[in-house]
């Protein structure tokens, strides 16, 4: 089924991409989604990163896009990723508005902790090396071509802002937030 030119996104495949110069379809630069029905489609890592716990770092995904009026591109983390290593996007969803067209990056981030209290358990001597220990064991190598990130897109509505003197309160909520319904 062919989409019109209004609905298309356009993604070019830059130099750093695994995929330039040999794909000639979504599916072989890997932007296609996994399963028929997905949301998301892979973005990947086009460069080598090293992050040790709590670190971050912003990776090419060796592509730039081109959105049609009223989409938006939203860069999330991959569960598996993120439950596996504890690699997830920062700024995220990450959005991408429909008039941008330089190369999309991902800010990955190692939610690792630096140091647990098993690695300060012990005697002081050996301290240095648990915790050297420990860190090298929560460092994520990044692999270029490694999945890393998904891009899911949506429409969205842009209403128009009116400033007022002062909002009407006559809702059941009311100005109740932040944990304001209770637990229970």
């Amino acid at each position: 089924m062919s989409r019109s030119g209004t609905d298309l996104v356009r993604v070019e495949l830059l130099a750093d991409h695994p995929a330039h110069g040999r794909a000639s379809s979504p599916g072989d630069a890997g932007l296609a989604t996994a399963h028929p029905g997905d949301a998301g489609i892979d973005l990947v890592a086009c460069e080598e990163a090293v992050l040790p716990p709590g670190g971050r770092v912003s990776v090419s995904a060796g592509i730039r896009i081109a959105l049609p009026s009223g989409v938006e591109a939203q860069v999330r983390p991959r569960s598996g990723q993120a439950l596996r290593r504890g690699l997830t996007c920062l700024n995220s969803p990450g959005t991408i508005d429909p008039g941008y067209r330089g190369p999309v990056r991902v800010i990955l981030h190692n939610s690792a902790p630096a140091v647990t209290e098993t690695e300060l358990e012990g005697p002081p001597e050996g301290l240095a090396k648990r915790i050297a220990a420990g860190i090298a064991s929560r460092t994520v190598r990044i692999e270029r071509g490694e999945r890393i990130a998904q891009l899911v897109f949506a429409r969205f509505e842009r209403p128009p802002i009116e400033i007022v003197d002062q909002l009407p309160e006559d809702t059941a909520r009311g100005a109740g937030g932040f944990g304001s319904t209770g637990t229970t």
